[in-house]
């Protein structure tokens, strides 16, 4: 009988597309997939590293698999804990068996050698080994994530992420594509450490990344973008962007006071931020906003907080995120000073949550009685272009589960996973949003230049 694996995966979307090439390779290796970790022959924990607080999920994901485990099971761990403190965490902690960073094979019988060798253009090292370019299952919903390149060249001031993923790799466009068509879904999710910055590592340091959106653009009816620096956020990608039909900006903004985002190694301010959004809803008035913001930073003033609560009520994102800073080993911001006491950071981080919590459900009450265009990802749970997966809030459907809802003329057919339909919203609750009877709706395309009408 084939050996069972199973694969437990922590951290961002791009973590989550590593641990659907480890699958495929696992798969080919002939093992089977397992139904719960407690059958498995192989345990895999593909951890994050990129602040303490994920560091210690990781932690205490391995500590619970590992006491979850069958006799003679091995526990394997793999991603950025395993590439950042790989030696520390194997002498750290014998309940693991091995520890497997980036490029080293998580099954012992594989014959892909652990060895790093080849260089690209730009110097990169390339693991023997590649993750990036390994092929992947057939996806278990309507949209899949893509990961179009590897590491990071910015040195941003709280961020370890280049010193454990190396430098920005990008692919080639046509291994992309191949990707895309082979996953056969609705909706792709491209997404990267530095999306926009998307090719220039290939040779002439141009970007590519709206070439590529367009090329995606005519093979699935929703491409959505995660996540974009807004010094990159040129009128090009702007137009590419909307012109997919999912006009969704995940902009990677972190702080809004100057002085402070110079202190982070970051370009920009609020007022560039929101004249650059306002400008985006002059030409799209429905796109939909996401950002992240750290709280905390060495030197952030009451003023610098004061600055951060008036552009969250100005600029009304749709979507936010607030995170503590976390001092990292390595980076710039780890030596600076003064450091914000934990106790304060705690209130301002408090602050900003609740007042994004209520701009959060005004604006989705806001789109009580409007029409939208979704897509089913599952019995009884849609999304429209403005919530993206995962992270953002869904649309309850109508409709018991297995068959979707029906239109509210003449019965139409039933909608079910992977189809697009149309309904007005009748009401919301938190995040979400609750729709009426559904239509069934052909699926869209994309009017980006180049790609054709709709």
């Amino acid at each position: 009988m084939a050996q069972q694996f199973w694969i437990e995966t922590l951290g961002c979307p791009k973590n989550q597309v590593d641990s659907d090439k480890l699958i495929g390779t696992m798969l080919a290796d002939g093992l089977r997939p397992a139904e719960r970790p407690e059958d498995a022959d192989l345990v895999v924990v593909n951890t994050c590293a990129f602040v303490e607080e994920a560091r210690q999920e990781s932690i205490d994901t391995i500590l619970e698999l590992r006491a979850a485990r069958r006799p003679g099971a091995e526990v394997v761990v793999t991603g950025c804990l395993a590439e950042r403190y790989g030696p520390e965490l194997a002498d750290a902690m014998p309940e693991i068996d091995r520890v497997a960073p980036f490029g080293v094979p998580v099954t012992l019988g594989s014959t892909r050698g652990p060895a790093r060798d080849g260089t690209p253009a730009g110097g990169a090292t390339v693991p023997a080994f590649d993750l990036l370019e390994l092929p992947r299952p057939a996806a278990r919903a309507p949209w899949a994530y893509v990961k179009v390149a590897e590491g990071c060249d910015r040195r941003c001031g709280f961020c370890a992420i280049p010193s454990f993923r190396g430098p920005q790799r990008s692919r080639s466009i046509e291994s992309i594509l191949a990707e895309v068509e082979a996953l056969e879904v609705q909706e792709v999710v491209l997404v990267a450490q530095d999306l926009a910055a998307f090719g220039r590592d290939q040779g002439r340091g141009e970007r590519r990344i709206v070439p590529l959106v367009r090329e995606v653009a005519r093979r699935v009816p929703w491409v959505r973008l995660l996540y974009l620096y807004p010094s990159d956020l040129t009128d090009e990608l702007i137009e590419s962007i909307c012109g997919t039909g999912v006009p969704y900006f995940d902009l990677s903004l972190q702080h809004v006071s100057r002085p402070l985002l110079r202190r982070m190694r970051r370009w920009g301010d609020g007022e560039v931020f929101a004249r650059r959004m306002a400008d985006i809803r002059r030409r799209e008035p429905a796109a939909a906003f996401r950002s992240n913001f750290i709280v905390g930073y060495p030197g952030e003033t009451e003023d610098d907080h004061d600055r951060l609560l008036a552009f969250v009520d100005e600029v009304r994102l749709d979507w936010c995120g607030f995170f503590p800073y976390s001092e990292e080993e390595g980076t710039h911001g780890a030596g600076l000073e003064p450091k914000v006491p934990a106790g304060l950071r705690n209130e301002r981080l408090a602050e900003l949550r609740e007042l994004q919590d209520r701009i959060t459900a005004e604006k989705r009450d806001e789109r009580i009685g409007s029409e939208v265009l979704l897509l089913v990802d599952g019995p009884g749970v849609g999304r429209s272009a403005a919530e993206a997966p995962e992270i953002d809030g869904v649309i309850q459907l109508p409709g018991s589960a297995g068959t979707g809802g029906r239109g509210a003329a003449g019965g139409a057919q039933a909608t079910g996973p992977g189809d697009f339909a149309r309904a007005t919203i009748v009401g919301a609750t938190g995040p979400d949003l609750v729709a009426g009877p559904l239509e069934p709706a052909a699926p869209p395309r994309a009017t980006v230049a180049g790609v054709g009408g709709r």
